[in-house]
Formats: structure tokens, C-alpha cells, sequence
């Protein structure tokens, strides 16, 4: 290697360039970094020459189309010394190679963040750099870190790296970049801080192997102690501990292996590289090798005493079976080889529960079993504080229910619904009140409720024989079911996608207008800024839609919000919906949700998070009649929540099977027994024969 230390990898003074630095990743993490320490001279992407990436406290970033170009701009002392390639992989030979050959001069390291890079191209760059006399880090790295001199290449430390990251004397050296950030918060709890944060890549073809780093480790001042996160996979470890043996390694070293938990069973462990093949690269057999290295047996934080006679003895490091064994067994480590604590021990490690109920069971458990609250960590925190302060629902009492119900009773003479005579309802009420007489445990507030309540119960009776309950009905009619079968079927059909949406849009609302103290959705006088609440609730979302796609990870949609049927136009609407609010505004009636599910639509074409006002679909139209329906109850917590977000889920389903018995007899009178059924030849089997 060209470094002689590991400030030579990295330190205060150096300057780097990124690679695609436009691109979501990266544009992300170089702007992270800029605030963290400010090293980032420049980037380039192909087709952005020109662009700028805006940071809060050190100017704009530079963007050029090319590397070549980008050299030729910059005055030769702010040339970069260190380059980060966020390139996708069949960019990633091209940009190193232009680097080398316009860069010779002024780069000393190379850091390849990019995953799944082929071997052969992962060969070629190492070729390449050893040629040039340039070392090369990676592929599938997540950078460096020196805490002491408070710099970093990639995403090492996340958002905050100053919290995980404090000067002190332990480097870490890890196939996984996020366990580096996990290992520097944990030996916070021991007091230790970090030199160095090192993401070795976890590729089959590691261009810098964790001995390399172990070098340079054994001639940093200030790292006294090295901690080591090892996975499955590749020979490097055994070559480690083979230099380590014949050289007196003279700095102590904490390792976890991880991965035995797999062996022998289909799993893997998310980075190429982390195969078993031949013979020493299993998690096991990694384990026997530094244990035999050690000359000691894996960590037991039952026998500290035993424990600190070894190490003080052999001096060499031990093993810990599992990670949050690394605070116990660094603490052991640090007072064996009088290691003093770089700081106070920041905090203790251990359970941190969010929520704690243990009813009565916490009169019967010793007294060190009993978990306290803890401390929620940001965004959950304010998420469950915005529950508990809303103060909508009651919390039941529970209690055993088998010959027990609320909801009906009869005496021998007068069947009752919540207390209230089945007879009179018969006499005096209709459907849509019993309905959510029923539902509610208290006959409606309000006088208009039930039309409202039966308008969506007929909203809910089809949307024609294509729909998948329908489907169901008239499936079971076909194979020659009774009307009941067919009832069920059409049921079944009924689920989170086809129907069940209003539930989520039911729990939004609450979400959203929990914490606003209304207590009247039909008052549009008294209604909160609809128009804040909207802007907030849709830049919240735009954001958690852009940090999921950053992680490759599928996001929570809005619920309710779009119809495969009516999403054609500019601004879209579902005649269900429009019958419903054409009668609100007949009777001069005003709901609160439906108002703000229609600005939420227009908001988010606004603010660009989609291209077109979706359609507010008949499941939020029934949401938001339902909830408003409920709203007094929540308020005065004679509802449950979850009774509430039940109500428009219970209200499709109720419609829909009568709609379902429509279609069964329907086909059943008029449709031919298996007419339902696809005949062979239109069925296609996509593998092929296996015998």
C-alpha cells in the first residue's frame, strides 16, 4: 500500500471528489458530510456539467460532467487527494480508470462504494492501482471515519456521525459499514471512543483485506485497541492471524464472527461476499481460528475475574459471542491491559423499552425483571406522543366474554341491541340507525347520520361483475354452492386491497386531527387550518417517500387516494363520492375529512409528489362519513379507536354482501354450471416439464 498509517487513508487537509455525486445516494450523504467536516471539493456526473449542490455552511458544490474536466477546472491545490466512486457498476471500471489516468498526480486513495461490482472488473481496479500507486478501497465499502480529526469518506456515522463517533483509542475494521456505526455507539457504553471507523466492503473481492488495515492499525498513536466485526465468507481472516502469529502482534484485538446462525439453514446474510465456500471461511470456523489465536476461550460475562487473569496473561485480545458482550468484554479488556476510558461511559447498555404494561404480573417478578420505560428514539417518539396526546377513544376493561356481550342480550321475551329493545327499534328506527346502533354502542348524533350511513352501504353494493368479491359470488354459484357459500365468498374476496383501504384512511384522519381538538367534523366554522395541515401532512410524506427510496425500501402509500377506473384525468373524481358530496352540499352539510382528503389530492399534484389529483375514492368517502359519524364518541371516549377505524372496513363489507348474493343469483338462474371456469388452453404454465 502506498499508506504508511491510517491518516495516511484519511485525515484533516484532505480533499475529495464523488463520483454521480447527483445521484440520490450520494448527493444525500456528500451534503451529510460537507456539514459534518467539509472536505468535499468537487463532484462530476455524466450530463450534469454545470449543476451545483447547495450546502448550509459551505457554499455550493461544484459539478462537472467529467473527472477530466473537473482537473482541469480546479487550481492544482484544490485538486483532490481522495476519491468516493458512487457510480452505478458498469460505471465503475470507466470513472476509476479516468481518474487514474487524469489524477496520477494528486490522488493517493480510491473508495468504491458501489456494490455487486464483478469480480473480474474488482481485479482490474486493483491491477490498475497497484500499477499507479494508488490504494483502493472497497468494493461495497461505506467509507472511513477519523474521529480525531472529525473527518469522513462515504456514509460512515449516518446522518449524525458526531453522536457515534467520539475521539478515542479503539478502531473498529468491519465487513459491515453499518455495524461499524453500531459497534462506535455501543463502546461508547464502556467509555472507549474511536481513532478510526473502517468499512472494509463485503464483496467477494475485498481490494483492501482487514490485514492491510491491521498494518496500519499496529502504527496509529493513538489506537490502542481493535475491535473486529467479521462475517462469513473469504480467506481473509485466516491470513490475518497467520501475519498476526509470525509478527507478535502487539495490539489487542475484540472480535465478533457472526453468521453461525445461518449455517446449515437457507439464509443469507445480505453481502456478496458473506458465502461459505471451502474450507475456514464458515462463521464456525472463523471462531476456532481466533480462539486458537487468542489461546483463550470466547468471552463469559458471568467470570469477569477469570476472564481478566487470561487477557492480562496472553495480552492478545479474546472473542465475544455475541455484540452487546463488546461493552462487558471491552471494559475487561481496558482494566487488564490498564487501558484507560477516553471518557465517562456515556450510557448504559441495555434494554431501552418503549411502552412497559405489566399489569399484575409486575407484583409477582423479582424486582431486577421489571423493565422500566425508556427513551424513544426520534421519529417514534413524537408518533406515539401524538397518539397518547390525542386523547380520542376509550381503553376497555377486559375481562372474559364467553357467555358475556355488550352489543346484545335477550331476557326470554325482548331480544336487546346495547340495551335498547330489538322490538321498538323494529317499530321506530330504520336499517342504517339499528346499523349503527349496533356499531356505536348509542343510537347517531345527528338526524342526517343514517342516510349519509345507508347512502354508503348502497355505494358499497357493486362496482360491477369484474370486482374481485363479485368474482367470488359468482365463482361459488358457478361450482353449484348455496346462497350462503356465496355470501362467505364474496367476503373472503374482501381484504386490505379490494375494500379494506378505509381502514387505513380511517387511522390517517385520527393521525392528522387527534391533536387538533375538534370536537365537531360537521362545523365548518370551528374547523382547523385545513390548508397548514395539508401542506404539513404532504411534505412529511414527500420526505418519507424520498428516504424509503434512498434505501430501496417500498413506502407507505396515501390511503384511498386513485381508482384503476377513474385516474385518467387531470383531476379525478369517483361518482360514489361526488353522489355523496352533491347530498352534503344539497343540505347545506360540511365534513371536515372529506374536505381535507379533497385538498390533500390537489396538494400533492401541487408539491409535485404525484402527477395528477387522484380520485378520493368511495372507501374515503365512507371513511370519512364514518369517522364523522364516530368523531362525538372518540371525543367523550365511550368509542375505542380501534372500533373506529373498524366502522368503514364493516360498512364496505355489509354493502358489498348484498351485492354478492345479487350476483349469485343472478348467475345462478341465468349462468351455466363451471361457466367460470378457464378453459386448459387459455392456462399457461411458465416453467418447464420436469419429467
Amino acid at each position: 500500500m502506498r499508506a504508511k498509517t491510517l491518516t495516511d487513508l484519511l485525515k484533516k487537509g484532505d480533499r475529495i471528489a464523488v463520483s454521480n455525486i447527483t445521484g440520490r445516494e450520494a448527493s444525500k450523504v456528500a451534503l451529510t458530510t460537507q456539514q459534518y467536516c467539509g472536505n468535499i471539493v468537487a463532484g462530476w456526473a455524466l450530463g450534469k456539467a454545470g449543476q451545483t449542490l447547495k450546502t448550509s455552511n459551505y457554499g455550493e458544490i461544484a459539478v462537472y460532467g467529467q473527472f477530466e474536466e473537473l482537473i482541469k477546472h480546479l487550481p492544482r491545490r484544490k485538486r483532490p487527494n481522495k476519491i468516493v466512486v458512487y457510480s452505478p457498476p458498469e460505471a465503475v471500471y470507466g470513472d476509476v480508470k479516468e481518474v487514474i489516468e487524469y489524477g496520477s498526480d494528486c490522488v493517493e486513495t480510491i473508495y468504491v462504494i458501489t456494490e455487486n461490482v464483478s469480480i473480474e472488473v474488482t481485479a482490474k481496479l486493483r491491477r490498475l492501482c497497484d500499477l499507479s500507486g494508488i490504494d483502493i478501497v472497497g468494493c461495497n465499502t461505506l467509507g472511513i471515519i477519523n474521529a480525531h480529526d472529525r473527518v469522513r469518506t462515504g456514509a460512515v456515522g449516518g446522518d449524525a456521525p458526531e453522536e457515534s463517533f467520539q475521539p478515542g483509542s479503539a478502531t473498529v475494521v468491519s465487513n459491515s459499514g453499518n455495524m461499524v456505526n453500531t459497534i462506535a455507539s455501543y463502546l461508547q457504553s464502556a467509555g472507549l471512543g474511536i481513532s478510526f471507523g473502517i468499512s472494509t466492503g463485503k464483496d467477494v473481492l475485498i481490494l483492501t483485506p482487514p490485514l492491510e488495515f491491521l498494518k496500519l492499525a499496529a502504527k496509529d498513536r493513538r489506537t490502542r485497541i481493535l475491535v473486529l466485526y467479521v462475517e462469513p465468507g473469504g480467506t481473509y481472516e485466516r491470513d490475518a492471524v497467520a501475519y498476526l502469529s509470525r509478527h507478535r502482534f502487539r495490539k489487542p484485538l475484540l472480535v465478533y464472527v457472526a453468521g453461525s446462525i445461518a449455517e446449515g439453514r437457507e439464509i443469507s446474510l445480505g453481502h456478496a461476499g458473506a458465502v461459505v465456500e471451502g474450507s475456514g471461511t464458515s462463521a464456525t470456523e472463523k471462531m476456532a481460528l481466533f480462539d486458537a489465536y487468542f489461546d483463550a476461550p470466547v468471552f463469559d460475562p458471568d467470570n469477569v475475574s477469570a476472564m481478566r487473569r487470561i487477557l492480562a496473561e496472553k495480552r492478545r485480545g479474546i472473542r465475544v459471542r455475541t455484540l452487546h458482550d463488546l461493552v462487558p468484554a471491552a471494559i475487561t479488556l481496558m482494566s487488564a491491559l490498564d487501558v484507560k476510558r477516553d471518557f465517562r461511559p456515556k450510557r448504559p447498555l441495555a434494554l431501552n423499552p418503549w411502552l412497559v404494561d405489566l399489569g399484575p404480573l409486575a407484583r409477582r417478578l423479582p424486582r431486577g425483571l421489571i423493565l422500566h420505560p425508556g427513551l424513544i428514539p426520534s421519529p417514534y417518539d413524537t408518533l406515539v406522543a401524538q397518539y397518547v396526546r390525542s386523547g380520542l377513544g376509550r381503553t376497555p376493561t377486559r375481562q372474559p366474554m364467553r357467555n358475556t356481550s355488550h352489543a346484545s342480550s335477550n331476557d326470554g321475551t325482548t331480544p336487546r341491541v346495547y340495551g335498547h329493545s330489538l322490538l321498538k327499534i323494529m317499530d321506530k328506527r330504520s336499517f342504517g340507525e339499528a346499523v349503527l346502533l349496533a356499531w356505536l354502542g348509542s343510537p347517531p348524533s345527528r338526524g342526517f347520520e343514517p342516510k349519509l350511513f345507508e347512502m354508503c352501504l348502497i355505494a358499497s353494493l357493486t362496482n360491477g361483475p369484474g370486482t374481485l368479491s363479485a368474482q367470488g359470488a359468482k365463482l361459488s354459484a358457478s361450482a353449484g354452492n348455496e346462497p350462503n357459500a356465496a355470501m362467505i365468498a364474496t367476503l373472503s374476496c374482501i381484504g386490505t386491497v379490494h375494500g379494506g383501504n378505509g381502514k387505513l384512511a380511517a387511522r390517517l384522519l385520527i393521525d392528522v386531527f387527534g391533536e387538533t381538538g375538534m370536537t365537531d367534523p360537521y362545523a365548518r366554522a370551528k374547523a382547523p387550518d385545513l390548508d397548514d395541515l395539508v401542506r404539513r401532512y404532504v411534505a412529511h410524506f414527500r420526505k418519507r417517500k424520498a428516504a424509503a427510496k434512498d434505501a430501496g425500501l417500498d413506502y407507505d402509500r396515501i390511503p384511498c387516494l386513485g381508482h384503476p377506473v377513474f385516474n385518467t384525468e387531470p383531476v379525478n373524481y369517483d361518482p360514489r363520492e361526488r353522489e355523496l358530496n352533491a347530498y352534503l352540499e344539497a343540505h347545506k352539510l360540511y365534513n371536515v375529512f372529506l374536505d381535507f382528503y379533497h385538498r390533500l389530492s390537489l396538494e400533492l399534484m401541487k408539491q409535485g409528489a404525484t402527477n395528477r389529483a387522484h380520485a378520493v375514492n368511495v372507501d374515503a368517502a365512507i371513511a370519512c362519513t364514518c369517522l364523522a359519524i364516530a368523531w362525538p364518541f372518540l371525543v367523550d371516549k365511550t368509542l375505542t379507536v380501534e372500533r373506529a377505524v373498524d366502522l368503514p372496513f364493516l360498512t364496505f363489507a355489509l354493502g358489498r354482501v348484498a351485492g354478492g348474493a345479487a350476483e349469485y343469483l343472478d348467475h345462478r338462474d341465468c349462468g351455466t354450471p363451471m361457466d367460470m371456469r378457464i378453459p386448459v388452453a387459455e392456462c399457461v404454465y411458465p416453467g418447464r416439464k420436469r419429467d
